[in-house]
């Protein structure tokens, strides 16, 4: 009963991110730009230009939405060489905002164009909020079964992203949800078989490849058995080496075989691997389980490092260098101006005092630039906001992405024979869902002769369990 009312009629909709349509054709990456050389730029870098390369800042606004001062001073006095932006309203303003960025990187010394990333998870629309595709979160890739489906996703998010001057995507989530108590994971997994999973990572990881985009499979070496937010919390993981071995690494092991250029770390205790950091501070899991057993020669960034399970146990000037050490390339600063700051001094400091050694930071350096080379950021610096507004949201990619959403829709259980829903029957519908539920309802509603109620969950996160 719904106040008096009787719903004979329950639509789910689960993992869904019904979104509306996708790409046309993925641009084939374009080769290196000509004579762009990483070891040679780093010969001819300072001591100051080279830490900023380790170093990704998070954008802060200034009253008129562009980035701002402070982000000016991190840019050209920190001298980094990445950022994560905040979120810009609609694709012209992310457009606009990513060239002022870049305008401050070209007006430095070195001249290094930056690595402008975003977390796109389920399309742009997760960060660009306006005016662009939304599509079906992991979970919703991964009821579809489908690795076409998964692959159109990566194509429409790197398309759009790469129009708005983004180069570098925290995607795909490459953890195997094992555990249904997990507090942050959940949807954002393509599911709970190491298979299933692995598949879709690679899929995605070369279609953004394909597409210009910098893929980044994460949380290495996995998120999925958690009970704790690292947001929160420090997670840890008491499974053995084999379970390690049989479930989380898999989809590791395929998207580095499929190219990935960089992967993300994880802010949890392994205990199998170290029973003592977080894999983003253990050598034992960067340096000796990614880069030396599994054979990864490409760009290690951290989760971010304001992050409870970092910041309250070890702090930015230790985390920051402990990262490093461990085999980290890039520092992800999600704090404010002082915590970009302080991450670089740490750095700096740490390399005038033997702590870190020339050849560890030259080395992630080279990586850096690599990438810069690779994805031809010197060449492509600035982006059109006219055509990240025709390129975004347009009909197509809509067509594509209402694809996804309907192949991703999953009957839970149908216990009253209900479905097929029959649109001439006067009884009330229920649509429940945890995104767009709204215009689905609105959509039964356009057929169905009885009324339509719609309830949408407040969060697309599961609670934990008390």
């Amino acid at each position: 009963m719904n106040g008096g009312r009787t719903i004979t009629s329950v639509i789910t909709i689960a993992a869904l991110g019904l979104a509306l349509a996708p790409p046309a054709r993925a641009r084939a990456q374009a080769p290196p730009g000509r004579g762009c050389d990483p070891g040679a730029i780093t010969a001819r870098m300072t001591d100051a230009e080279k830490i900023g390369q380790l170093v990704m800042a998070v954008t802060e606004d200034g009253p008129d939405g562009m980035p701002s001062e402070r982000t000016r001073r991190a840019v050209q006095d920190l001298k980094i060489g990445s950022v994560i932006t905040s979120e810009p309203r609609t694709p012209g303003l992310a457009a606009r905002y990513a060239d002022r960025l870049q305008r401050w990187a070209r007006d430095t010394p070195s001249h290094l164009p930056l690595l402008v990333s975003g977390d796109f998870e389920f399309g742009t629309t997760h960060n660009v909020r306006e005016g662009t595709t939304p599509l079906p979160n992991a979970m919703g890739l991964g009821a579809a079964r489908d690795p076409a489906q998964a692959r159109d996703a990566a194509a429409v998010t790197a398309a759009e992203a790469r129009a708005m001057g983004f180069h570098w995507n925290y995607a795909p989530v490459a953890d195997v949800n094992t555990n249904p108590a997990n507090p942050i994971i959940g949807v954002r997994s393509f599911g709970e078989r190491a298979d299933l999973v692995g598949g879709l990572v690679e899929t995605q990881v070369r279609a953004y490849r394909r597409a210009g985009m910098i893929a980044t499979p994460k949380h290495f070496p996995g998120h999925g058995d958690t009970e704790t937010d690292s947001h929160l919390g420090l997670p840890s993981v008491t499974y053995d080496r084999a379970t390690l071995d049989r479930v989380h690494l898999p989809p590791f092991r395929r998207a580095i075989a499929a190219g990935a250029d960089a992967v993300m770390t994880a802010h949890v205790v392994v205990k199998a691997v170290d029973p003592d950091l977080p894999a983003t501070l253990s050598e034992k899991v960067l340096t000796g389980l990614l880069r030396r057993d599994m054979g990864f020669g490409g760009v290690i960034v951290t989760d971010a490092m304001d992050m409870d399970a970092i910041d309250r146990n070890w702090g930015t000037r230790e985390a920051t260098v402990m990262a490093v050490r461990a085999g980290a390339d890039v520092i992800m600063s999600t704090g404010d101006y002082t915590a970009h700051a302080q991450a670089v001094d740490a750095l700096g400091d740490a390399l005038r005092d033997g702590t870190l050694s020339r050849a560890r930071v030259d080395a992630s350096v080279r990586r850096v630039l690599g990438l810069k080379c690779r994805y031809r950021v010197f060449d492509h610096r600035y982006a059109s906001p006219a055509a990240a507004e025709r390129i975004s949201g347009n009909p197509a990619f809509l067509r594509r992405a209402l694809a996804m959403g309907v192949a991703a829709t999953t009957l839970v259980r149908n216990d009253d024979g209900v479905l097929p829903f029959d649109p001439g029957s006067k009884a009330r519908t229920l649509v429940a869902g945890v995104v767009q539920t709204g215009e689905f309802a609105d959509e039964v509603a356009a057929v169905a002769r009885g009324p339509v109620t719609s309830w949408q969950a407040a969060t697309p996160t599961p609670p934990t369990p008390r």
